[in-house]
Formats: C-alpha cells, sequence, structure tokens
C-alpha cells in the first residue's frame, strides 16, 4: 500500500509507492550525447579556450592559465549572472525587478578527461571539496552576494553538457525559496525542541540503521525517511555545524571519502547513473544558525518529474528509501 511521509524539516509530502516499486536494473536512464575529450575545453593545454582561471592548485609554481594543474576554477564562459553592476531593485507597478548580479564559476575538478569524481583518488575528491571552500569563503566578500550554490551535474540526463567533469558555484543576491523553505523549516524544530533536526535524523538513524547506507568516523551517509527521488541519499557531518565552508579539515576528508564510496555504490548497484549533487549550506545572512545544520544531496537521474508532481509538490517515489538503503549498501566498493 503506498504510504504518505511527511518530510521532518521541511513538512513536504512523499507518496512512497512500492506497488510501482523499481529493482535497481528497471531503470531505464536516458543517456545523451556530451561533448568528448576532442573538442573539449577543461582539457589540459587548452586553458586559452576558458576564461582566466580565478583559482589553481599547480605543481612546482607553474604560471596561470596554462598547463600543470592539478585543478582549475575558471568563470563560466555562459553565466547565468553577471559580477559587474548594481542590484538596482524596483518596482514595476506591483512586481519587484533587480538586475541579474551574482558569480558564475566552473570547477574543473582534474586535468585528465578520463576521470569522474568516483573514479578519482579520496585525495583528489578533497581536493574538488577544498576549491568549494576557498571560493565560497572568497565570494562571500562581495556584500551584493547572499547565498553561495555548490552544485554538480554527472551525465546528460542530470543537464551537464560536457564529459569533463566538474562542478558549479553560483553566488546568489538573494536567498532561494527552497533553501529558505529548508530552514525554516529547522528553525521550527528547533524552537520547539531546542534540538537541531538534523542531529536528531542522525541520532536516530544510526540508532535504527534500517537506512543508514555507511558511516565513518565524521560522515553518515543515509536514504532520508521522505525521499522525493528514488535512491536520494543525504551524507551528514556528525558534529553540528552550520556552514559548509566552516567545517574542519578532518570533515573534508572523511566526506571525500565517504563521497568516492557512495558514488561507487551508486555505480555498482545502478549502472553508472546521471546524477545531480547539491551542498546545502546556511545563508551568509544567518549569523545564529545552531538549528541548521549542513549537508550534501545526491539524486541519481532515474525517474522524471511530470504532471502529477508538477501540480501537486508531491513526489511519487517508486523506490522505498529502507530498499534504497539495502541495495546500496550491499554493492561491492
Amino acid at each position: 500500500m503506498p504510504e504518505l511521509r511527511k518530510d521532518p524539516i521541511t513538512g513536504r509530502w512523499v507518496i512512497i509507492s512500492t506497488d510501482r516499486q523499481k529493482r535497481p536494473n528497471d531503470f531505464r536512464v536516458e543517456r545523451s550525447a556530451l561533448l568528448g575529450a576532442e573538442y573539449c575545453p577543461f582539457c589540459a593545454g587548452r586553458e586559452d579556450l576558458t576564461p582566466p582561471e580565478v583559482l589553481a592548485f599547480r605543481n612546482n609554481g607553474q604560471s596561470p592559465n596554462g598547463p600543470g594543474w592539478d585543478l582549475r576554477v575558471v568563470p563560466n564562459k555562459f553565466p547565468a549572472l553577471q559580477v559587474e553592476g548594481n542590484l538596482d531593485r524596483e518596482g514595476e507597478g506591483m512586481f519587484d525587478r533587480m538586475n541579474g548580479i551574482g558569480a558564475h564559476e566552473v570547477v574543473i575538478e582534474s586535468p585528465d578527461h578520463s576521470k569522474e569524481l568516483a573514479t578519482m583518488s579520496e585525495m583528489e575528491i578533497e581536493r574538488v571539496l577544498w576549491a568549494f571552500r576557498e571560493r565560497i569563503l572568497d565570494l562571500k566578500k562581495d556584500t551584493r552576494f547572499r547565498y553561495i550554490l555548490v552544485f554538480k551535474n554527472h551525465g546528460a540526463a542530470a543537464g551537464a553538457s560536457l564529459e569533463h567533469s566538474h562542478s558549479q558555484l553560483i553566488a546568489l543576491p538573494i536567498v532561494p525559496d527552497f533553501v529558505r523553505e529548508e530552514i525554516d523549516g529547522a528553525r521550527r524544530h528547533f524552537e520547539q525542541k531546542e534540538r537541531c533536526v538534523f542531529c536528531d535524523i542522525i541520532r536516530q538513524e544510526v540508532a535504527s540503521g534500517r537506512r543508514v547506507i555507511h558511516e565513518n568516523a565524521d560522515v553518515v551517509a543515509l536514504a532520508p525517511y521522505a525521499p522525493r527521488f528514488p535512491f536520494e541519499t543525504w551524507l551528514l557531518p556528525r558534529s553540528h555545524g552550520s556552514r559548509f565552508e566552516e567545517a574542519p579539515r578532518h570533515v573534508y576528508e572523511q566526506l571525500a571519502r565517504m563521497l568516492k564510496s557512495v558514488l561507487l555504490r551508486m555505480n555498482r548497484a545502478l549502472e553508472n547513473p546521471s546524477y545531480n549533487l547539491v551542498i546545502h549550506s546556511a545563508p551568509f545572512s544567518e549569523t545564529r544558525a545552531e538549528y541548521y545544520h549542513w549537508h550534501v544531496e545526491l539524486m541519481p537521474k532515474l525517474t522524471r518529474t511530470a504532471g502529477f508532481e508538477w501540480g501537486t509538490g508531491f513526489y511519487i517515489n517508486p523506490t522505498s528509501p529502507e530498499e534504497a538503503a539495502q541495495v546500496l549498501r550491499a554493492a561491492k566498493v
């Protein structure tokens, strides 16, 4: 029988419809052509095809914007927002507007076109996480920005247009509604119980074990109780903290280890799916955020969002989180 499950953070309802259950090999993943190595602007030796780098990790002090790098961050050549200018907020009758001010950057995760996040070493993945931190700390100095979204689209079905492994950062002059909804839900829980809802989730899930996929000293990977999508996975640091960029170094190390493990499990169980990865972190304006807990969400692209979901805000998920966790736990890495 289907279940309605309420997300304890946002209050969002999710339908778990196990009558529509799909096994991992039942999903037919959409695979479209991506721009390959022959024309890739992210490969080593083609640095002139990207805007000048804003951050790079290099060996032996080699010159900027040339070969010899392990990771580069460059402005997006086709940005969603632009850095230059003022917000110029104004009203137009009953409508409000502002200029599309922000920053849009690309993290080129490796000079090797054939590598993806799952096949990188733990040290290489940690380097990617460290680049996220460095860019957030730099961009948040700009007082026009209120939130920075860090995300990764892997595979054509997830929105990627280039094969070469990369992530993106977008600095925004507003806090997105989805982020505000999660923040408000976490705040309500804290006001009622004087505890962080994410810390409560970690304690209960670790004690139960039913939805835990993997855990290490600093990070727990679990299938959330009310997942929107099949095999949706959350990676939560055990120690409380509201901002990704303020985490101690050893947490990035353990997060890299956990991220590699989970991605390898997904590749094995779900036949190398496309996925979206998003880092959830507190907005800059939240100066007292003991109620919020930064984390990473991974969403394999195994189903499509259709009219019912768009029309109601309910998500129909054909796989229960309990089975998803069991499948991923059993996948050998």
